[in-house]
């Protein structure tokens, strides 16, 4: 008997799980070719507007694809989790995901192991390598010049998947001073990435304070010092009135002309309000008209007008001032404060820089690429670089990469796999398994034999070489410590969580539900 409503739809028992594991890998088979450092690019295209995206970074893949399997939209979410969390390891987490459903799949459909022994044994192997991964993890923040060392080879690993990677030294040094001025905090707020297409990548640079992407109004001072701000997000034109659909009769001349004094003597009155405030440069997030920035000019005062809403915030920020949108008491309005505020050119374009900000924690990064989509993928890789360090700074314990924690942690598992009794043993083993597959995929991406270099990686392990990785530059084993492949080990533990929870939640599912699409109603 059919209990549904029409057109809504039903997967049962084994055609439910298949349509899940089917979905989840076909998501990890999409995005496992741009993992590490030789992996592959993406096109994405729109449909509604015809912009391109060339990128390899998973989270910006994933969110710009639109899916219908309920299993791939769920390593949808645990990506964009993972770069909310920690801000790298998008694909790794993907990838990890889908090979522990592959695994699985096998178990489930091959061997007829129930799908609740399955998670148990993902449960055991998870904690297996968890653990493997802490007695791993190093700790050198009581040495702060090792401690930057870590933390610089953290940016270039991360670089070096990015299209970046050719500067990764460069970009790394630059990552490290951006996220050491913030002094231990996470807030990338502090951060500023401005994006002017022109030059080479490496033309790019960090400057101290910040720096606003908007020009100094027609007769204002062009340089002040000791300069303090009133932010306002305020209307300061004479030609509107401000209630919507109202309409003025006059029946002369000599009446409009009056009601133009008016507005002017009430814009005069207002821009003398701001300049009570004791204030040399006033920035607005909307219009200045011709009068009111002629007013503010005489009085000295720098106008900055059309600042996008993202930078007032911003500068709000650095600068210790509040927005501000009346000003009839100047006690109780927070100016900003910087040392210096100028215009300066970057390319053909005119920018004003703040400099000596209150948060003196702030930094602009100026990134610069011959195309503008070369540049928009560089500030995504920078923003992933500067997101773990900052991540690092606080998480202090670093592990090693190049698929040496992976096949650590495969390592720890095989053997809790020996202790473990009935089939759960067989979900243990299959955990491993889709553990190595992450080096796997690395050496594959790279164009090497992975069947080789995987074997003898994992017997390099099983010697003791506990520091042993794959270096894909030169095809072969080596240590990863003297290399200095380092990862964060939040991200690790991060991607190992995510990925196993992610697979249990979707081992568990028995029926797929889809409800019947809302009817519209004949008009």
């Amino acid at each position: 008997m059919n209990i549904w409503a029409d057109e809504a739809t039903e997967e049962r028992g084994e055609n439910a799980r298949l349509s899940s594991f089917i979905g989840a890998m076909a998501l990890g088979d999409l995005v496992k070719s741009t993992l590490g450092p030789k992996g592959m690019n993406k096109i994405l295209q729109s449909a509604s507007n015809s912009g391109i995206t060339v990128t390899n970074d998973g989270a910006t893949i994933l969110k710009s694809i639109s899916l219908d399997n309920p299993a791939a939209k769920i390593l949808v979410n645990i990506s964009k989790v993972q770069d909310d969390e920690v801000g790298d390891g998008t694909t790794s987490v993907c990838v990890l995901a889908s090979e522990l459903l592959r695994e699985a799949e096998k178990l489930v459909t091959i061997q007829k192991i129930h799908p609740q022994t399955v998670a148990e044994g993902y449960r055991v192997a998870s904690k297996a390598a968890l653990d493997a991964l802490q007695s791993s993890a190093i700790d050198h923040s009581n040495d702060e010049k090792h401690f930057r060392q870590d933390l610089f080879n953290i940016a270039r690993t991360t670089l070096s998947s990015k299209v970046l990677s050719a500067d990764k030294d460069y970009f790394a040094n630059l990552a490290v001073d951006a996220v050491l001025r913030l002094k231990g905090s996470t807030d990338l707020e502090h951060i500023q990435i401005i994006k002017k297409p022109g030059g080479k990548l490496t033309d790019s640079y960090l400057d101290e304070g910040f720096i606003l992407d908007k020009s100094i109004a027609t007769n204002s001072p062009k340089r002040i010092e000791n300069a303090k701000i009133l932010i306002a997000n305020t209307s300061m034109d004479t030609d509107k009135i401000k209630i919507f659909g109202a309409r003025v009769r006059v029946d002369g001349t000599s009446k409009l002309a009056e009601l133009e004094r008016a507005e002017k003597e009430k814009m005069k009155a207002k821009v003398n309000a701001i300049a009570s405030h004791g204030i040399t440069c006033f920035v607005n997030r909307q219009l200045i008209y011709n009068y009111p920035e002629q007013l503010l000019a005489e009085s000295g005062i720098m106008a900055i007008e059309h600042a996008d809403f993202e930078g007032v915030e911003r500068l709000a920020l650095v600068t210790g001032g509040e927005i501000a949108s009346t000003f009839d008491a100047p006690d109780k309005v927070k100016i900003g404060r910087c040392e210096v505020i100028e215009e300066i050119i970057i390319g053909e374009d005119k920018l004003i820089k703040f400099s000596g900000v209150a948060a003196g924690e702030a930094c602009t990064v100026v990134l610069r690429g011959a195309t503008s989509q070369m540049v928009e993928e560089a500030e995504r890789s920078l923003h992933d670089a500067l997101s773990v360090l900052s991540q690092t700074v606080k998480e202090t314990r670093v592990t090693l990469g190049g698929g040496c924690a992976e096949m650590l942690m495969a390592c720890k598992v095989d053997e809790a796999a020996r202790t473990v009794k009935g089939k759960r043993a067989l979900a243990v083993e299959g955990f491993a398994r889709a553990l190595r597959q992450i080096p796997t995929i690395l050496a594959d991406n790279g164009g090497y034999d992975s069947s080789d270099l995987v074997t003898r990686l994992r017997a390099a392990h099983y010697e003791g070489k506990s520091d042993a990785g794959l270096d894909l530059d030169a095809g072969a084993i080596a240590s990863m410590k003297d290399l200095g492949v380092t990862e964060s080990y939040k991200l690790k533990k991060q991607v190992v969580v995510s990925a196993s929870e992610a697979a249990e939640m979707i081992l568990r599912v028995d029926n797929i539900l889809r409800s019947a699409p809302r009817r519209r109603e004949a008009m």
